[in-house]
């Protein structure tokens, strides 16, 4: 009887969860920081599900982590409120609603042939704007003195000089290796402990999970001709290194799927615009980029490939990032990791960005109001597509 009344308590915390995040899967518009307001407003002063103090920790703990931090933060809460399984559904919850739109926008693509329609280029102009905006927003945060803007503008010159994934990652490496011996003094002595039941020897388990994928997964993929396992060997290792949140997702795909000839640069740029339509998390993109490779089974594929090594890397870092956070050379390996995030998308921006959106000075025009809107009048992402989709119609209807 006992039994039972705990497993009817367990599936109506799951439920609830399920209900919970799903609601902000629709809700949430604006981007990562946005995401995290929402997060605080559902479930900690509405559900009072954790307090502001565990809030906080575990915010921290996920901006010290590649890949989406607001989704992160999410599925900690899920693990937190319903162990492993609860993470699992909280992340569903919190992702499905985009990758179905994004999904059935990219069969839509390709069912009608939407790369010459006019809206299309507008997306892709969109994408300019919003690209520019977190730039600036990244730099003003993670590039705040000259050497670290020195990191950025190295790394921008090497990968507009060699554009390819290796280099960028070669980057990310050398740029940590800096920041470890540059930024040591510029650590924060005063950090919170952050307490986890999670066990270590689960942790090494699951670092070593992902370890193990990131060796094997290029050498299955070079031995077996496979598609699909070709997009979860990308997105996978995309998701494990990608530092700095959703937008710096752009370039670091892009250099795995435009230059192979996976996708051209427009059908890249068209996606990437209208995921800042929808709400949720930005990594949802490979939801459409995998449905424009192959079809919905690509989407599945590229969508659980990306998100994948979140699970592994929380459930490895939660038992150790405690001490972690608080190694002066840890932070500093950090520091440098960030600012070289700044320089691989300020190269981005140029190629392929401005080179595939801004073709006339209508296109010059139409971006510069979508900018300001975003950076002075602080309109969401999602209506900026909106505004930017009816504009570039209007400019078109008047002859520019």
């Amino acid at each position: 009887m006992n039994q039972q009344l705990k497993d009817k308590s367990r599936l109506a915390i799951l439920l609830e969860i399920l209900f919970t995040s799903t609601k902000l899967g629709l809700t949430s518009f604006g981007g990562p920081v946005a995401h995290l307001a929402y997060f605080k407003d559902e479930y900690v002063d509405r559900r009072k599900w954790l307090t502001d103090k565990t809030y906080a920790d575990l915010i921290a703990l996920c901006q010290f982590l590649p890949g989406p931090a607001s989704s992160q933060v999410g599925i900690s809460i899920g693990m937190l409120r319903g162990g492993i399984l609860g993470g699992v559904i909280s992340f569903l919850g919190f992702t499905l609603p985009s990758v179905i739109v994004l999904v059935i926008f990219a069969l839509l693509y390709q069912t009608f042939t939407l790369g010459d329609a006019g809206f299309i280029h507008s997306l892709k102009v969109v994408a300019a704007a919003v690209v520019l905006h977190a730039l600036i927003g990244l730099g003003k945060k993670l590039t705040p003195d000259k050497t670290r803007m020195a990191i950025a503008l190295g790394a921008a010159l090497i990968m507009l000089l060699y554009p390819s994934a290796w280099i960028q990652i070669l980057i990310i490496v050398a740029a940590g290796l800096l920041g470890w011996k540059l930024f040591k003094n510029k650590a924060e002595s005063k950090i919170e402990p952050f307490h986890v039941s999670i066990s270590k020897k689960t942790g090494v388990a699951s670092l070593s999970i992902l370890s193990a994928a990131l060796i094997l997964l290029p050498i299955l993929n070079n031995t077996f001709n496979n598609a699909l396992l070709n997009i979860f060997d990308i997105f996978f290792r995309v998701g494990a290194l990608v530092f700095g949140g959703g937008h710096v997702v752009l370039p670091m795909i892009e250099r795995e799927l435009v230059p192979q000839g996976l996708l051209s640069a427009d059908e890249f740029l068209a996606g990437y615009g209208m995921a800042q339509a929808v709400p949720g998390p930005l990594f949802t993109f490979s939801s459409y980029l995998g449905t424009m490779m192959e079809g919905v089974t690509g989407a599945v594929v590229a969508t659980i490939a990306i998100f994948l090594p979140s699970f592994l890397l929380i459930v490895a870092a939660l038992p150790f990032l405690s001490e972690l956070r608080k190694r002066a050379a840890f932070q500093g390996i950090l520091m440098g990791v960030n600012a070289s995030v700044v320089g691989i998308l300020l190269a981005a921006f140029y190629d392929p960005v401005i080179k595939s959106s801004i073709l006339d000075g209508s296109d010059f025009a139409l971006a510069v109001i979508l900018f300001a809107l975003l950076n002075v009048w602080k309109v969401p992402a999602w209506l900026i597509v909106i505004i930017g989709v009816v504009g570039g119609y209007i400019l078109q209807l008047l002859g520019f």
